[in-house]
């Protein structure tokens, strides 16, 4: 083998670690090849430039390596990547009723027997117990069954 091929294997293997480290860390595989580039290239120029060059070559390439994975992993680099921020919202459990018994709203849509309601200013949907209830009229919190808002008119 010529020095340019052996060159080449050293480059793309340094290349290919550089992606591994800096761009797309944690995939593995591109890691990998790129030592396994690094190692035939080292054992390449061993054996083909004779040992003071494949001296160079091992001390230059774990130089560099050492550099990268030093770059890489400083966390200014790690938190571009990494979940830094808290999130601290919470969703509205539908199993723990906002709309107690008793409590008086007017209706959206007339109830026939089921229909929308506004308490507050929470629309919720309803029915009834079987009766129909114009749209506008007031209605009356019964009770709550499972995730059911059964009312009354006022």
């Amino acid at each position: 083998m010529d020095w340019l091929t052996i060159a080449l294997l050293l480059l793309f293997g340094l290349l290919f670690v550089a992606a591994e480290v800096i761009f797309i860390p944690g995939t593995t595989v591109v890691g990998l090849a790129g030592l396994a580039l690094l190692i035939a290239g080292i054992w390449m120029g061993y054996r083909d430039l004779g040992t003071p060059y494949g001296h160079y070559m091992l001390v230059a390439s774990l130089l560099i390596t050492g550099v990268l994975v030093y770059v890489g992993l400083r966390p200014r680099n790690l938190n571009k990547m990494a979940l830094t921020s808290v999130h601290s919202s919470h969703v509205r459990d539908a199993r723990l009723p906002d709309v107690q018994p008793g409590t008086v709203g007017r209706t959206l849509s007339a109830l026939r027997p089921a229909g929308t309601a506004l308490f507050a200013e929470d629309r919720r949907e309803v029915v009834t117990r079987g009766e129909f209830v114009d749209a506008g009229q007031m209605v009356r919190v019964l009770r709550i069954e499972q995730n059911r808002i059964v009312v009354e008119q006022a």
